[in-house]
């Protein structure tokens, strides 16, 4: 164990907390440049609820609203990736930023480098084409699955935004059911609906 990791374990609670977290970014910091973490994570605050932010060294690999339960949330993360998953780090400034310019109406497209891994076959086929649908616009179930390479494959691509580990990011919902109404949400109807009434408004 380094004496840094000691320190910031014997810290006594009644101690400065600006000391004890710069403490805490410091290690977060020493870890990274040693690639002994599997991902950093922090919460931020948006207007659809609190968002819990998560990447590895390839890039952001989960986004998850508050109603997932951000405790499970990391549990299953880190069943998935590795159990070395530390709150903080600077891995996720860009992506607080872009999400504060998406949420300002300022920005359309998400630039942060992105880790996929959390989605395979199909799956991450549909994912990969709902990048594709341009803000403010929407498609079908349908229109997903024939764009995705399997026309047939409407109820695959429903459970494939069922799970997008990286809503908001990856646009799920902007996916609509055939006849327009809203279909589910991970985060939930309300969060889907202002979502699509911000990017209509821009």
């Amino acid at each position: 164990m380094s004496d840094l990791t000691i320190q910031l374990l014997t810290e006594p609670a009644t101690g400065d907390r600006e000391r004890l977290d710069a403490l805490h970014a410091a290690l977060v910091d020493r870890a990274s440049a040693e690639s002994s973490l599997h991902a950093t994570y922090r919460v931020v605050d948006s207007p659809v609820g609190a968002l819990l932010l998560a990447a590895t060294e390839d890039g952001v690999v989960r986004v998850a609203f508050e109603v997932e339960d951000h405790d499970r949330v990391l549990e299953s993360l880190g069943a998935a990736i590795g159990s070395r998953i530390l709150r903080g780090g600077h891995r996720l400034d860009l992506l607080a930023r872009e999400l504060d310019d998406y949420f300002a109406g300022r920005r359309h497209v998400f630039d942060v480098p992105l880790d996929l891994r959390l989605a395979r076959g199909f799956r991450l086929t549909v994912l990969r084409h709902l990048s594709e649908i341009p803000y403010g616009s929407t498609e079908s179930y349908g229109e997903v699955a024939v764009a995705s390479g399997n026309p047939r494959a409407v109820r695959a691509v429903g459970s494939a935004c069922a799970t997008n580990p990286l809503p908001i990011v990856v646009p799920c919902h902007r996916v609509l059911r055939s006849d327009g109404s809203l279909g589910g949400y991970l985060g939930g109807l309300p969060a889907k609906e202002r979502l699509l009434a911000l990017e209509r408004a821009a």
